[in-house]
């Protein structure tokens, strides 16, 4: 059976409609090279005989336009097995089974909010909040865990993160891990107006670590009082389904 969520025509019609705000710069990273390279290099695979997921690799700025972003979520990889990926990081469709590192995202939240884990881990709801969930590497093969990281992908990611950091607007970016760190930081750091969050990644090898566990980290009580007091909007609604 052919899995729903695979890239099924050209990379580049993919590109197109993301909504006001995030278009030019996806138009502007798809006129460089590494852009060329990337899209290049996605077609031939599919042209090849791979499947490649998810099939809508920019589904993140469909669901939140940039006036609408108040928390920033970065993952790394996109799920590389049928039916997972959906172009949301973190996120999966209802009726997969929930990966390990979003239950630890709803045990944290749990925690900190007292709200009880969902039924399915679909986070397209907090997408159309206003939370961008976007990752470093927006495609991956079937069974390839980042198997088109250090394609060209990141280069369009820093360009969004940098265009959501130059809104004025406050903002709470949630850094969880190394490498979400590394990608943020450094664009966050020059706009004091946000709030950086920085944890250990949710996966089951670091939650409950040093230097800084996730699972009692309090990044979703700690957000909604930055927001709120802030005024930028009401506090964030973190519930689900």
């Amino acid at each position: 059976m052919t899995a729903a969520n695979r890239l099924d025509r050209p990379l580049a019609e993919r590109l197109q409609g993301v909504g006001a705000g995030w278009q030019a710069v996806v138009d502007a990273w798809r006129a460089t090279e590494a852009g060329r390279r990337l899209v290049a290099h996605v077609d031939a695979r599919v042209a090849a005989g791979a499947v490649v997921y998810p099939s809508h690799p920019l589904r993140m700025l469909e669901l939140t336009p940039l006036d609408a972003v108040r928390v920033v979520i970065v993952g790394q990889d996109p799920y590389h097995g049928p039916g997972q990926a959906q172009g949301l990081a973190f996120s999966v469709p209802a009726g997969v089974r929930i990966p390990p590192s979003l239950r630890n995202i709803f045990k944290e939240r749990q925690r900190d909010l007292g709200l009880p884990p969902p039924a399915a881990g679909d986070l397209t709801a907090w997408a159309r909040r206003g939370v961008l969930l976007t990752n470093t590497s927006l495609t991956v093969e079937e069974g390839q865990a980042a198997s088109h990281a250090g394609r060209g992908w990141e280069a369009l990611t820093r360009a969004i993160l940098h265009r959501v950091a130059e809104h004025p607007r406050p903002k709470v970016f949630m850094l969880w891990g190394a490498h979400a760190q590394a990608f943020a930081e450094p664009i966050a750091a020059v706009h004091p107006q946000h709030l950086l969050l920085c944890a250990n990644h949710p996966s089951p090898l670091s939650a409950t670590r040093g230097p800084v566990p996730f699972i009692g980290c309090g990044h979703f009580g700690r957000a909604d009082a930055f927001l709120s007091s802030n005024q930028t909007s009401v506090q964030m609604d973190w519930t689900l389904g």
